[in-house]
């Protein structure tokens, strides 16, 4: 009887089985991931990422790349503005930057550059942006608005107007400089050129580090502040161990940034034009009174790929610093 109805019970518990359930399962292969370089993150497949990325890239090639190869060209020419050279120049090889390397004013101009670029852009801006911002934290709203205005008013102001501004202020004759210090007939601009530039372009460029800092210093976390100055801290070791490890990448950031920035400035011209004999000839004038005032097209280009490489140079000494920051 027990052996009857347990072979019944399992009959009917087959029967009532679906069919499916008895058939033997099949091995489901697991989905095969999927490959980075297949696609992309967002789904659009080659073909569309290609055409989003197009025109940005014929942009960096007609503004770039067009241009860098155009230089490279004319400085391995005698191209000049005038003469049997402008209607027919002739291909020199690299007797230009032969030329450039053996010149003494643009050994002398390269120089002045790398002092330009050190003083104010490396000491004079980064630690002017960093003094504001530090500083703004501290004061009423109101008086903070009314600095950064003016700081920012420095910087968008046209070169020409901050020029002028400053050819007046360092006058000889009548000049505020002079009226302030009680140093009548004192040419800055003749007497102290490169402090001139230097102290002008400090002046000029401080608002952008400044902006730079504010946003970075918002980032450091207020408790560690209030931790370090409640365990005897001073201001000083405050920036040692607390702000700077924090902020070290925004500081390399703000630092290429205006180093290129500054390299390639034009704006000394507008006060000095280079003068006098050469004392504030920065590259970017030097090049100009070759290339344009003199007529050197070909031997102004050959300086100007040297510009390029020496940029070249700049940006990939601060990235590698970042990437060993990570």
């Amino acid at each position: 009887m027990t052996t009857s109805l347990s072979s019944g019970s399992g009959a009917s518990s087959d029967a009532a089985l679906p069919s499916d359930a008895l058939a033997p399962r099949k091995k489901t292969k697991p989905p095969r991931p999927r490959s980075s370089t297949s696609g992309d993150a967002a789904g659009l497949g080659r073909p569309r990422a290609a055409l989003f990325v197009a025109p940005a890239l014929i942009l960096v090639v007609a503004f770039l790349v067009v241009p860098a190869v155009w230089t490279v060209y004319l400085g391995a020419t005698d191209y000049r503005l005038t003469g049997l050279q402008a209607a027919s120049p002739q291909v020199i090889g690299l007797d230009n930057f032969r030329e450039a390397i053996a010149d003494p004013d643009f050994r002398n101009s390269l120089w002045l550059t790398l002092l330009f670029v050190l003083g104010s852009a490396v000491i004079g801006q980064t630690c002017a942006g960093f003094a504001l911002a530090w500083t703004m934290r501290s004061v009423p709203k109101l008086v903070r608005a009314g600095i950064e205005t003016l700081v920012l008013l420095a910087w968008i102001l046209p070169s020409s107007i901050v020029a002028f501004l400053w050819v007046a202020y360092l006058s000889g004759q009548g000049g505020t400089l002079n009226g302030l210090l009680h140093t009548p007939g004192t040419e800055w601009l003749l007497e102290h050129p490169m402090g001139s530039i230097i102290v002008f372009n400090t002046w000029r460029g401080t608002a952008f580090s400044m902006l730079l800092f504010s946003a970075a210093l918002g980032a450091v976390p207020p408790s560690q502040l209030e931790s370090a100055r409640l365990a005897g801290a001073g201001t000083f070791a405050q920036l040692r161990d607390v702000v700077l490890p924090h902020i070290r990448g925004h500081v390399l950031t703000n630092t290429l940034l205006i180093s290129l920035w500054t390299f390639n400035d034009f704006s000394p011209y507008l006060l000095t034009a280079g003068g006098p004999n050469h004392a504030s000839e920065t590259l970017p004038v030097f090049i100009y009174n070759k290339a344009l005032y003199g007529g050197q097209l070909g031997y102004g280009s050959a300086i100007s790929f040297i510009m390029l490489v020496i940029n070249l140079v700049i940006a990939l000494f601060y990235v590698r610093l970042l990437r060993e920051r990570r």
